[in-house]
């Protein structure tokens, strides 16, 4: 198994999106020992947005060779993409939706002839499936009762993903990091109870696989 870890927060090792990405990383080997893991830290803005050259070959059929200006990037960054088995993404939500770092990434992997095409129903994608792990962390509530801000990141990652063939996306957030510190450990338990409930789950399912 390859595993991608994309991290976009700018606070690197103390964002509770690292804390909570990290931690289905170690789940995700304690079920696969032997799995390969790639890790990118993007939370810093070092990811360049893209370019003119980029843009172009967007919108010409007759663009020429690959790899010229951030068209490079955007070649390993999907070939990253392509080889992984399992992908996690640790995020913030920065103004309801997603950060710069997560959008500039977005914007170099969705891309046309590589890994969308256009149909009359609109984009196509062109990559198979994986699970997508996605682990979010927000200084106020947007989901449940309590929530008190809408959500913006959740269904743009959905319909975007969607559009390059991932749509085997799983969610799990902290909410209310902006909140008092006994709050914010309630949501980290929560959150981690989460993750306990889901992998048992593919466990007992694992082991239903087996008898039958």
């Amino acid at each position: 198994m390859n595993i991608l870890h994309l991290t976009f927060s700018a606070r690197g090792e103390s964002s509770e999106s690292q804390r909570l990405s990290r931690k289905i990383v170690e789940m995700l080997f304690q079920r696969n020992p032997k799995a390969e893991l790639l890790v990118r830290r993007l939370g810093d803005g070092a990811l360049p947005h893209v370019d003119a050259d980029y843009a172009f070959m967007q919108h010409s059929n007759n663009a020429g060779p690959y790899g010229k200006g951030s068209s490079a990037m955007s070649d390993q960054l999907i070939a990253e993409l392509e080889r992984a088995d399992v992908v996690v993404i640790g995020t913030p939500m920065h103004n309801l939706s997603v950060p710069s770092s997560l959008k500039a990434w977005i914007d170099h992997v969705v891309r046309a002839r590589r890994t969308f095409t256009m149909a009359t129903s609109g984009k196509k994608g062109m990559l198979h499936d994986r699970p997508m792990y996605i682990a979010v962390a927000s200084g106020g509530r947007f989901s449940g009762t309590n929530a008190h801000q809408p959500d913006f990141l959740t269904p743009y990652l959905k319909a975007v993903l969607a559009s390059i063939g991932l749509n085997n996306l799983l969610f799990f957030s902290v909410e209310g990091t902006g909140a008092r510190a006994e709050s914010v450990e309630l949501a980290r338990r929560v959150a981690d109870q989460a993750l306990t409930s889901h992998f048992n789950s593919l466990e007992l399912q694992h082991a239903s696989e087996n008898l039958d």
